[in-house]
């Protein structure tokens, strides 16, 4: 009887019995840096909006006496539908950052913020690695997130925010009052970014060149949704603009 009822209410809206029965999207965030707290700010973030919308949330944090060492990820990526980094400079297990890699190689999306432009990248002055327990993406940016990370501009300088042309009407900035993304974060340079990219959003500071902070990419043979942005700090969580600017790139990578 019940399943009938929601069958009826499913052609009432247009939709489909299997769309009432699908379970949550399953959301796995990969945490892995020391500057900003995101190892608190995204478990904040996850229970006040995420799981309030309605998905299922795993939280994987680098190994506290290990920050190479992500504990899970490997399990939590099996049945992921959207993963979402904030990692800095780590050379995970090799194992992890396969499972990783393959995630990403069957065309499943990702969210990337801040430091996800550098998350698996050795710094240009780093020993190479010699642990062969251990893995680098070098390229990880360029290939997966579509930009050109090389360093940022000094910080406690306010960036302003604007829309990039032509894409003030893309879903992702559906309901962001753009001009509401300012920030004392320091601007990163990431310019050129890889063809095929889409800005969305510009972040200028004076006496410099502006510099796309939003964008999207696809990644990959089977063209997987992926979207960056180079804000992220503590600061950033506090706009609902910015929240909202999360909660749309998640749902349009999901293509929902």
């Amino acid at each position: 009887m019940l399943k009938k009822l929601l069958l009826a209410c499913a052609l009432l809206l247009g939709l489909s019995l299997s769309s009432v029965n699908a379970a949550p999207a399953h959301i796995v965030m990969m945490i892995g840096e020391d500057e900003y707290h995101t190892w608190e700010t995204l478990p904040a973030y996850a229970g006040s909006d995420l799981k309030a919308t309605g998905y299922r949330v795993t939280i994987v944090h680098a190994d506290a006496k290990d920050k190479n060492n992500f504990p899970g990820i490997e399990a939590a990526l099996r049945d992921a539908d959207l993963l979402f980094v904030s990692v800095r400079r780590r050379t995970p297990v090799k194992e992890q950052l396969d499972a990783v890699r393959a995630y990403l190689a069957s065309g499943k999306p990702l969210v990337g913020i801040r430091t996800a432009s550098h998350a698996f990248a050795l710094a240009r002055n780093a020993k190479a690695l010699t642990d062969p327990k251990l893995a680098i993406w070098q390229d990880f940016d360029p290939e997966v997130l579509g930009g050109r990370y090389t360093n940022h501009h000094k910080a406690g300088i306010i960036c302003t925010a604007t829309t990039a042309p032509g894409d003030a009407k893309h879903p992702i900035l559906r309901g962001v009052n753009v001009a509401n993304l300012t920030s004392p974060r320091s601007l990163y340079k990431v310019s050129p970014l890889v063809n095929g990219t889409v800005p969305l959003v510009i972040g200028t500071i004076p006496n410099e060149s502006a510099e796309p902070i939003a964008w999207t990419h696809l990644y990959g043979a089977k063209k997987g949704r992926i979207f960056y942005t180079s804000m992220g700090d503590p600061d950033d969580f506090k706009q609902a603009d910015f929240r909202r600017l999360l909660g749309n790139s998640i749902a349009w990578a999901l293509g929902k």
